[in-house]
């Protein structure tokens, strides 16, 4: 008879709770029982882990084996504890010795010939494990992923028999640690592809140094796509804190991390079919939804009206909370959505409102309902409002006359602006809250009363109101002004246009 305790992790939202894989062997008729809340696929783990012990040309006990998964209250799912259940069962039979295994940590699913499979998630895996300073084995093409984390021994492995050998001491694998330089984002956009449209360009610049939300209104063919799809080349790259959060979430998902560009900021476009739980998250075991998928990076919503109503309004609290929460009957789930929101819509149903070739025949009601699918709230919450023109047929051929900005100068200030902002408060200007807007969003008597006029003529609400402030403090780090002057806050007030009542 025999006990062994191997250290795994599960699964709850983006965090890597620890899960105790107990084995249990004793005398009795030949049996294997998994407890703590299995479900299907971990219950389904004794029959490939059967096949990976046997066909390892090790022996299966014939005896009585109980696996215990605790803590007991926390669903496991997955094939992550093949590897974890393997050793325990080896170890508590004998054939294994258990003196170094309470300072590893295991993860991976196993075939029936005892090759490790890759699994997701295995970033926050990798998080915790180094937070509790023991070693990592997993299989070997998650080994990329987990060396993005400092200060951890990685043990990438292929097969169960090469992990047996390790952890005997007969044949040692080669540890993993994280890379000394990190790769560089790599993209083939770039603003100089934009002719024109300085002032939209001139917006997005603000945008992207205050992380502000922005909403394009133009017609068709004007570049709204063209330019969105360009704003990441101007995001200054990401932490190594804000990276791993990111790629935590994009770990559990089904899509992947992509290593190479780990440090840029991501860029979700869904599609306007898109259903509130693909756009927030959702299912009995809850996933991130796009909003969560794009945590520290930009969400384009391209066709804004063309989204369901319903759909739309689900984005009004991660817009201000920056997390969703998930709530179902048998568990509740968090996930960071601190997402800039770029939308883009046209300015009637056929588009062509405005048009000087005067195409556009919609009513003045068509217009009206056509607008009224993106609420007063969700409209609120948009900072910039802008409108995309078409440009002259001489600029889309032949450029600017001075040759369009590329992507690394805008970034080169927009950085700079983001720097002015870290250092003052610690993190990006939209993100401020009411009281630090109040401390650090100083005007003068004539700047108030010109704020104070705007929000009468127009209608403007308080949250508005600061967000307005907001914008203005990011115009003035851009120039690299001590305080928020008048011309700051008169550009920031010209960028508030769809929500006025006039």
């Amino acid at each position: 008879m025999g006990l062994a305790i191997i250290y795994s992790r599960g699964r709850s939202g983006i965090e890597a709770p620890l899960v105790t894989v107990e084995v249990h062997v004793s005398n009795g008729l030949p049996a294997l029982n998994i407890v703590g809340l299995p479900e299907t696929a971990v219950k389904e783990s004794k029959d490939r882990v059967r096949g990976a012990i046997l066909n390892s040309r090790f022996e299966f006990p014939a005896q009585r084996i109980t696996i215990n998964l605790a803590p007991a209250d926390l669903p496991k799912e997955g094939g992550r504890f093949d590897l974890a259940i393997a050793l325990g069962i080896l170890a508590a039979s004998g054939q294994l010795s258990r003196a170094d295994l309470s300072h590893y940590e295991c993860i991976g699913e196993l075939s029936l010939g005892g090759e490790l499979r890759p699994v997701n998630g295995v970033l926050p895996i990798a998080i915790q494990a180094r937070n509790h300073q023991r070693k990592l084995i997993l299989p070997k093409e998650n080994t990329a992923e987990a060396a993005l984390v400092k200060d951890i021994e990685i043990i990438p492995a292929v097969h169960l028999l090469e992990v047996c050998a390790h952890l005997s001491g007969q044949t040692q694998i080669k540890s993993e640690f994280q890379q000394t330089e990190q790769p560089a984002p790599a993209t083939d956009l770039d603003f100089a592809d934009v002719h024109g449209q300085y002032y939209v360009k001139r917006a997005f610049e603000i945008a992207a140094a205050g992380a502000h939300n922005l909403i394009m209104l133009g017609p068709p063919g004007t570049g709204k796509s063209m330019i969105a799809s360009r704003l990441p080349t101007i995001l200054p790259l990401l932490t190594e804190q804000q990276a791993q959060e990111t790629a935590a979430i994009a770990s559990i998902s089904d899509q992947g991390l992509d290593v190479a560009n780990w440090l840029k900021p991501p860029y979700r476009a869904p599609h306007h079919t898109a259903s509130a739980a693909a756009l927030v998250g959702g299912g009995s075991n809850p996933r991130p939804g796009e909003i969560s998928l794009a945590h520290n990076g930009a969400l384009f919503l391209d066709e804004l009206p063309e989204f369901d109503r319903k759909v739309l309004e689900v984005l009004r609290e991660p817009l201000e909370t920056g997390h969703i929460t998930i709530s179902r009957a048998a568990r509740q789930v968090d996930f960071p959505a601190r997402f800039q929101l770029i939308a883009a819509m046209n300015p009637c149903p056929c588009g062509y409102l405005g048009d000087a070739s005067g195409r556009c025949h919609c009513t003045s009601e068509q217009v009206t309902r056509y607008r009224a699918r993106i609420s007063g709230p969700l409209l609120d919450r948009i900072d910039m409002h802008l409108e995309v023109p078409r440009i002259s047929h001489e600029v889309l051929r032949k450029g600017s006359p001075g040759g369009e900005e590329s992507s690394a100068a805008i970034r080169t200030r927009v950085v700079a602006a983001r720097n002015i902002a870290l250092a003052r408060s610690g993190k990006a200007n939209s993100a401020l809250t009411a009281k630090e807007v109040k401390q650090l969003c100083t005007l003068s008597e004539q700047s108030h009363q010109l704020l104070e006029q705007a929000m009468d003529k127009f209608g403007l609400s308080h949250r508005a109101y600061h967000r307005i402030l907001k914008l203005a403090l990011t115009i003035a780090d851009l120039a690299k002004s001590k305080g928020i002057e008048t011309a700051h806050l008169s550009e920031a007030i010209s960028y508030r246009k769809l929500d006025r009542k006039v």
